[in-house]
């Protein structure tokens, strides 16, 4: 699948915003979907993932009881809500696809990438 984020920009610390990510192709619904983030100079950092019917999810302890990640197969996306946004949660995030085996919270569980949307959150 190919995959196009969108939805980051800036906002002030205690704020919200939703990242969605819409995929190409037919074959969305088998895919477990990951949202990963990267600040300059570090390495990509799990976020959470999703299930392929959205009966699983999985969050970094860093993000647990802030972020949601949802999906909507009809409409081949996957969406991150963030609330209560840090500053330290300032970074691209990253929404990746995965028919993988492997485990859900490295980046070599996923086979395909989007092109990244940064989130900016002041203090």
């Amino acid at each position: 699948v190919q995959l196009q984020a969108s939805g980051g920009g800036l906002v002030q610390a205690g704020g919200s915003l939703r990242l969605s990510c819409v995929a190409s192709g037919r074959t969305f619904s088998r895919h477990r979907m990951g949202w990963f983030r990267q600040t300059p100079g570090k390495e990509r950092e799990f976020v959470g993932y999703i299930s392929w019917n959205g009966g699983t999810t999985y969050y970094a302890d860093s993000v647990k009881g802030r972020f949601t990640i949802s999906r909507d197969n009809a409409k081949n996306t996957v969406y991150l809500q963030m609330n209560s946004l840090k500053p330290e949660d300032t970074a691209v995030y990253y929404c990746a696809a995965s028919t993988s085996s492997l485990a859900p919270v490295i980046p070599r569980g996923y086979d395909s990438w989007g092109q990244g949307t940064l989130v900016t959150v002041s203090s």
